[in-house]
């Protein structure tokens, strides 16, 4: 029976290459379940619900319409 080796995500690069760093993303993505990355497009979406609350800008404004 074979062990399936988990990759570790982590990109180390000596200099900012675009090319490199979406490759990387890309094969992360790739990896992950599609509830996974459902959850952490959730996740992600809290966090930064909050840091917007946080920083003082609130729920958009709603449009009214005035009769």
């Amino acid at each position: 029976m074979a062990i399936k080796k988990k990759k570790t995500f982590i990109l180390k690069l000596a200099s900012h290459q675009p090319r490199q760093e979406l490759d990387f993303e890309l094969d992360y993505q790739l990896s992950l379940s599609t509830p996974e990355r459902f959850q952490m497009m959730f996740q992600k979406s809290r966090e930064i619900a909050l840091i917007l609350l946080r920083n003082g800008y609130r729920k958009p404004f709603e449009i009214i319409k005035r009769t």
